[in-house]
C-alpha cells in the first residue's frame, strides 16, 4: 500500500478510537502526520541537500520519508551553477507525496518565492534590485531577478531608442521596479528610470555650470516642425528652426536627422526652469554684418524667389540674405495675388527701399526697376481730353475702363449722368461696352484716373440758375412728395425740395399731404448752390413777404385794422401785376 494511504488511514483510524480526553491542545492525527512526514508544510521553501545526481536531474532529501527530484537546468536558470552530491539547496515543497510516494520539490518556485519576499520590499522602498536581460518577447525582453522572471517593456530599455540591444544582455545591471501582481506572478521592471535618475543629477550638475554663449557638444535626439531637440549628455536643449541656419529653411529636416553630432552655441539660458535654448547659425558670421554697404537703398540687385506667401513675396540676394517685396511693390498694375506675378526659383531684379540689420529685414521692390505707367500715361493726358475704352467691370461704385498696360480708370457713379440718379444710370452699362469719357484727373502716386461721362454734356444746372435768382418768384410743378416736405420740378433733369416747415407760415398747414403730384405752387428762392447743385424753395417766405406787402400798401400796425381786414381788402383790389397791358394804356390817355 502507498505511504500516502497508510497516513490516510492512521488519520481515520485515531480520530475514530482515541477518547475524547485524550486529546490536548495538539490534535493526535497532526503530531502522528509529523512523525510520519516531519514538520515540512506545502506551499513552503525548505532544506535539503543533494544525495545523488543522476542525469539530468538532482535527487534531494528534505529531512521526509521520501526524497524529490528536480532538473540541473532549475539550478543554472538565468546563469550557471555547477551543483555536486552534498551540496546544500532552497527548495519549494510543493507536494508532499506523488502517487509514486515522491516528494515534488521545485528549485524555481523557491527563488521565485525567495525573491517576492525582497522584491516586495524593494517595491514599496522604491529601491533598485538586480538582474539580467538573457531572452526576447513580443513588447520587449525577459529580465532574470535572481531567479524570478520580470518583463522589460521596449520603451523602458533607455532613455532614447536603442536599435541593437545585444550588447546590454547577459550582464547584471539594475532595473526598477515599475509594476508587481503576486497572484498572477508578473513583474514589471525599467532600466531607463535607473538611467534617468542618474540623468537628472547629472542634468542638475551640467545646468549649474553651463553659461550662456558656451559652446556644447550634442546629438539630435528629436525633430519636430519647430526645431530639434538636442541631447548634450544629461540635458536637452531647443535648437529652434530659426536659428539652425541663416538660410531660410523650411523645416528643420532639411538639415538634420536624428542621431546626428553637432555643435551647438548657448543662447538663453532660463535657471528658473532650466531650460536650454541653442543655436547653430550663431557658430558662423553672420551674414547681415555690413549689410547696409554690400546693398544700399535704391540699388538695383538681383535675386531668386524662394518662397510666396499672400502678403508678398521673398527674394534670396546671397545665402542667408533675404528680402520681402511686398504685393504693393511687384506690379504697377497687377495688385492683388503674388502667385501669379512670380514663382519659386524665378529670377527677379529688385530695388532695395529699406534696411533695418538689427531686425534682418530687408524691403524690396520689383515695380520700382520698371517704368511707371501712370506717370507715362499722365504725361500723354490731360485733364478735359475724350478718350475712347471699353468697360472691363461694373460695380456698385461705378465703372472701371480699360486703358491700355493694365490700366483702368474709373468712372464714378456720380459722374455718369447729369439727369438720372446714380443708382439708375450705372444699370445702362455693362461689362464689354464701348464708352466714350473725359479725363478727369491723373494721380500717378496714388495710381488713380478718374473719369467722367456726364462732362461730355453741358450741365442744364448752369441753364437753370442763370435765371433763378435768389429771392425770385417762380411756379414748380410736385413730383414727388414725404413725410420731410416734397420735391419739385425746376427743369428738365433739375429739381428741388421744399422742407416741411417751409410749406407755409401757418404750423397747421405745414402738411406735405396737401400736395399731389402734378400740383404747381408758387415758391421763393432761398439758395442756390452751384457745389451741391442744390436748390431751396419756401412757400412760408413768400407768403410772409406777401403779408408784409400788404400790410405795407393797405395799413399799418398803428392803424387799429386787423391783419384779417388788411388781407381782404388786398384781395378784393385788382392786382397791378395782374392788369392787363390795355387797361394800362386806357389809364394813361386819360
Amino acid at each position: 500500500m502507498p505511504k500516502n494511504s497508510t497516513a490516510t488511514l492512521t488519520k481515520e483510524i485515531v480520530a475514530r478510537e482515541t477518547p475524547q480526553e485524550f486529546a490536548s491542545n495538539e490534535n493526535f492525527a497532526d503530531m502522528l502526520e509529523e512523525s510520519l512526514h516531519g514538520s515540512k508544510k506545502e506551499g513552503e521553501v525548505v532544506t535539503g541537500h543533494i544525495i545523488a545526481i543522476e542525469g539530468d536531474v538532482a535527487i534531494i532529501d528534505i529531512g521526509m520519508k521520501t526524497e524529490g527530484k528536480v532538473p540541473l537546468r532549475e539550478f543554472s536558470f538565468g546563469g550557471k551553477n555547477e551543483l555536486k552530491v552534498g551540496d546544500e539547496v532552497e527548495v519549494f515543497l510543493d507536494r508532499t507525496e506523488n502517487r509514486y510516494g515522491e516528494a515534488i520539490l521545485s528549485r524555481e518556485k523557491a527563488l521565485r518565492e525567495e525573491s517576492w519576499v525582497k522584491f516586495e520590499k524593494a517595491f514599496e522602498a522604491a529601491q533598485h534590485v538586480e538582474g539580467i536581460i538573457f531572452g526576447r518577447v513580443k513588447g520587449g525582453f525577459t529580465v532574470d531577478l535572481n531567479g524570478a522572471v520580470a518583463f522589460l517593456p521596449g520603451s523602458q530599455v533607455d532613455v532614447r531608442p536603442v536599435k541593437d540591444i545585444t550588447p546590454l544582455m547577459n550582464i547584471q545591471q539594475p532595473f526598477a521596479i515599475l509594476k508587481m501582481d503576486r497572484k498572477r506572478g508578473n513583474i514589471v521592471v525599467s532600466r531607463r528610470a535607473i538611467l534617468e535618475e542618474s540623468r537628472q543629477d547629472a542634468r542638475n550638475e551640467l545646468l549649474a555650470q553651463v553659461e550662456e554663449g558656451q559652446i556644447l557638444d550634442g546629438v539630435v535626439k528629436n525633430i519636430t516642425d519647430y526645431g530639434a531637440f538636442i541631447d548634450l549628455g544629461s540635458a536637452d536643449g531647443l535648437l529652434h528652426v530659426t536659428d539652425i541656419s541663416w538660410k531660410r529653411i523650411s523645416h528643420p529636416s532639411e538639415v538634420l536627422k536624428v542621431g546626428q553630432h553637432v555643435k551647438v552655441k548657448v543662447i538663453k539660458h532660463n535657471k528658473e526652469t532650466g531650460r536650454l535654448s541653442l543655436g547653430m547659425k550663431q557658430l558662423e558670421e553672420s551674414p547681415w554684418a555690413g549689410i547696409e554697404l554690400k546693398y544700399p537703398v535704391g540699388g538695383k540687385f538681383k535675386g531668386g524667389i524662394t518662397n510666396i506667401t499672400d502678403y508678398g513675396a521673398f527674394v534670396e540676394l546671397e545665402a542667408g540674405i533675404e528680402g520681402l517685396v511686398h504685393v504693393s511693390e511687384m506690379s504697377w498694375t497687377k495688385k492683388n495675388n503674388p502667385g501669379k506675378i512670380v514663382s519659386t526659383g524665378q529670377e527677379v531684379q529688385i530695388t532695395v527701399l529699406d534696411i533695418d540689420p538689427e531686425k534682418h529685414r530687408i524691403s524690396l521692390s520689383m515695380k520700382q526697376c520698371q517704368d511707371n505707367p501712370w506717370a507715362a500715361y499722365a504725361d500723354k493726358h490731360n485733364p478735359g481730353s475724350v478718350i475712347e475704352a471699353e468697360v472691363k467691370n461694373v460695380t456698385d461704385f461705378g465703372l472701371f475702363v480699360g486703358l491700355g498696360e493694365g490700366i483702368d480708370g474709373l468712372v464714378h457713379i456720380s459722374d455718369l449722368s447729369w439727369k438720372q440718379a446714380p443708382e439708375e444710370a450705372v444699370k445702362q452699362y455693362k461689362k464689354g461696352d464701348k464708352i466714350k469719357a473725359m479725363m478727369l484727373s491723373v494721380d500717378p502716386e496714388k495710381e488713380r484716373i478718374s473719369l467722367g461721362i456726364k462732362q461730355l454734356e453741358h450741365d442744364p444746372f448752369d441753364q437753370v440758375v442763370k435765371p433763378l435768382k435768389k429771392g425770385a418768384v417762380a411756379t414748380f410743378q410736385v413730383i414727388a412728395s414725404s413725410d420731410e416736405g416734397i420735391e419739385v420740378q425746376v427743369a428738365d433733369g433739375v429739381s428741388a425740395f421744399i422742407k416741411r416747415n417751409e410749406l407755409s407760415k401757418d404750423r397747421v398747414e405745414q402738411r406735405p399731404e396737401r400736395f399731389a403730384v402734378g400740383d404747381r405752387v408758387d415758391a421763393k428762392v432761398i439758395s442756390v448752390d452751384k457745389a451741391t447743385r442744390k436748390i431751396s424753395l419756401s412757400i412760408k417766405a413768400l407768403e410772409a413777404e406777401e403779408q408784409k406787402k400788404a400790410i405795407a400798401e393797405y395799413g399799418s400796425a398803428d392803424s387799429g385794422a386787423s391783419l384779417g381786414d388788411i388781407l381782404g381788402v388786398a384781395l378784393s383790389k385788382p392786382s397791378k401785376a395782374k392788369e392787363k397791358p390795355a387797361a394800362k394804356k386806357a389809364k394813361k390817355a386819360e
